[in-house]
């Protein structure tokens, strides 16, 4: 098993285009107009890579035939995309190939990698066996069996988190890269002089949570607590007409983005993260730039990122660590936010990356010299 260390710190130099992997392929199922960690993950990585000097592309669901995945009607899932894929990635020519999602374009480029024998990297985002555990009673064991086969020809499989590092291992995965994760501090940041935070106009304190309205975030957990002041939920979901209904004083501000997302998390007064399965929390970074203590369960994301007690709490009793949050340090916070930059996790991912063809003469098929041009 692979021990990953912590994030590095933010003073990583700006590099060239590394040699021999100018252009880079992302195949993804999450994408726009999808809204969630994985998809500004992948996004913002993108964008900081061309600022690097690299060519990129990123193929995801919108240039597929889909149909809405059942449960949650806003993820579309790709029909039949092998062919067209296998085109697209050959016309690209990419010297590195990164699998992120292990969806049908993951399971289709995984497919066309290992039949024409080329390498490449993947990620673990999502714990999609604790979710269809929690969804549909599929023994979590089945599925992790089933991504352990996924992952074991991938070159690196990255993950954002060493606590998540060390559970996979222990599962049987390996190849283990470590991956983290950025935040926009320029866009997320505290109030500044003279600037009013969001004043909700509500009871304080603010307790809030921002991030996708689904049972597999454990958002009752949240909304169940016996706190002073007031809930504020941030966000949309398929779980938001059934928690309107079943918390008439909690305040649901609806999705918000940009300048907006930023002045609610300054507005608050302790986030509270009550996701127990999540593989990082992006959130948890976004409202510490803001200057907004965390409080929340000490598992994968939370345990590894709030690992100071002057910028939140965790604890298995949610209500003694979002009281406790409420002394911690805005400022603290802050500072903390800004170990965790987009360029350093970039140049990580980076890292990671193998070439396509590794040591062969050339690394396409044959095919390629009929769809390129």
């Amino acid at each position: 098993m692979n021990v990953l260390a912590p994030l590095p710190p933010t003073n990583i130099a700006v590099t060239a285009a590394r040699p021999g992997l100018e252009r880079v392929l992302i195949v993804t199922d999450a994408w726009a107009p999808q809204v969630n960690g994985v998809v500004r993950t992948l996004s913002t990585t993108a964008a900081e890579l061309r600022r690097l000097g690299h060519t990129v592309d990123i193929i995801g669901p919108d240039r597929f035939r889909t149909i809405p995945c059942p449960t949650y009607p806003e993820i579309r899932l790709s029909l039949f995309p092998r062919r067209r894929l296998a085109r697209l990635i050959e016309g690209f020519m990419p010297c590195a190939l990164h699998i992120a999602t292990e969806g049908p374009l993951g399971i289709a480029a995984r497919r066309w990698a290992l039949r024409n024998g080329q390498r490449f990297t993947t990620a673990f985002h999502t714990r999609f066996p604790d979710y269809l555990q929690a969804r549909t009673r599929i023994p979590a064991r089945i599925t992790y069996a089933w991504l352990r086969r996924f992952h074991r020809p991938s070159a690196g499989l990255m993950v954002a988190t060493p606590s998540l590092a060390a559970d996979l291992g222990a599962r049987g995965f390996r190849n283990i890269k470590a991956w983290s994760r950025g935040v926009d501090t320029k866009l997320f940041r505290p109030a500044l002089p003279g600037e009013a935070r969001e004043d909700w106009g509500l009871p304080r304190p603010i307790f809030l949570y921002v991030g996708r309205v689904a049972v597999e975030k454990n958002i009752r957990a949240f909304l169940d607590l016996d706190l002073p002041g007031s809930k504020v939920v941030v966000g949309d979901g398929p779980q938001l007409a059934a928690l309107r209904r079943d918390y008439a004083g909690v305040h649901f501000a609806g999705a918000r983005f940009g300048a907006e997302l930023a002045r609610a998390y300054a507005g608050a007064d302790v986030f509270v993260f009550p996701s127990r399965t999540d593989t990082f929390g992006l959130v948890i970074i976004e409202a510490l730039a803001c200057g907004t203590p965390v409080a929340a369960y000490p598992v994968t994301g939370p345990i590894d990122i709030i690992t100071d007690p002057a910028v939140g709490a965790t604890d298995t009793d949610l209500r003694t660590a979002a009281l406790r949050a409420l002394d911690a340090d805005r400022a603290a916070c802050r500072l903390h936010a800004e170990l965790y930059s987009w360029q350093a996790t970039t140049e990580m991912f980076l890292g990671n990356l193998v070439e396509i063809g590794g040591q062969q003469a050339s690394p396409w098929p044959a095919s390629s010299a009929a769809t390129t041009g």
